[in-house]
């Protein structure tokens, strides 16, 4: 079964590559792609059976890549590390999924599984996930040193990198650290309702309570946001327009 890996982190592929191979079945893994664009082109051009398929790449989404392939047959194993909201979606449509970190025994499993599903039930499935992943983008989960939390993005103020490590500050005075750099969570926060003002932050524009021209944003709790000479102008296009809407 000529098999394709869609995933960003290259040691989540090289770790799922030595597990195939470790097992006794007649995968074969054709390539390997970080970003939605060089999947679309990999996927046309050698037209696998089977897509490994994380929900969250570099440049966009799994469905997004299923929005551009759904003229081909081939069957799909969605590869998740809980951060979306996307777990439940995977559930609702019975779509098999494995977890990051990958287990040879849950990947087994999934193998056995999607061998006996027909692509017609699997594109019914992919229409149900696909709907609930979308009505869910409020919501967040993030994977913690020993938990995971869900956050209501309604109630984020705003986000701060440093050194690789990203924090959530909430209304309720909560603050959670990922190890997760700003950048992997700008795309899904920039959709509801956030901006990045800054290199190091990302922020709720339902919090903001004024702008001071200095290139200071004053929060509705007190807290206070630089806005660097670079983002100054995107800045102000999106906050005057927001604020006037």
């Amino acid at each position: 079964m000529k098999t394709l890996i869609i995933e960003d982190k290259e040691y989540v592929r090289k770790g799922l590559v030595s597990m195939l191979q470790s097992l006794e079945t007649t995968i074969d893994v054709i390539g390997e792609c970080e970003s939605v664009k060089d999947a679309v082109i990999v996927t046309h051009a050698c037209k696998p059976e089977l897509v490994f398929l994380d929900i969250n790449l570099i440049d966009g989404s799994g469905f997004d890549f299923l929005d551009q392939t759904e003229n081909l047959s081939f069957k799909i194993i969605f590869i998740t590390a809980y951060e979306e909201y996307a777990l439940k979606a995977l559930k609702i449509g019975a779509i098999d999924y494995i977890l990051k970190p990958v287990d040879v025994e849950e990947l087994q499993i999934a193998l056995e599984k999607v061998a006996k599903l027909s692509l017609t039930e699997q594109r019914q499935q992919l229409k149900v996930a696909k709907q609930v992943w979308s009505n869910d983008e409020s919501k967040l989960i993030l994977s913690l040193h020993d938990s995971f939390q869900v956050i209501d993005l309604n109630k984020l103020l705003f986000c701060e990198s440093d050194k690789g490590y990203t924090t959530f500050y909430c209304t309720n005075n909560k603050k959670y650290v990922v190890s997760k750099t700003i950048k992997e969570f700008e795309e899904r926060l920039l959709k509801n309702n956030f901006i990045r003002p800054h290199q190091s932050f990302i922020v709720n524009l339902d919090y903001i309570n004024k702008y001071d021209k200095s290139g200071i944003i004053h929060l509705k709790n007190g807290g206070k946001i630089p806005v660097s000479s670079r983002k100054r102008e995107q800045f102000l296009n999106v906050f005057l327009t927001w604020n006037n809407s």
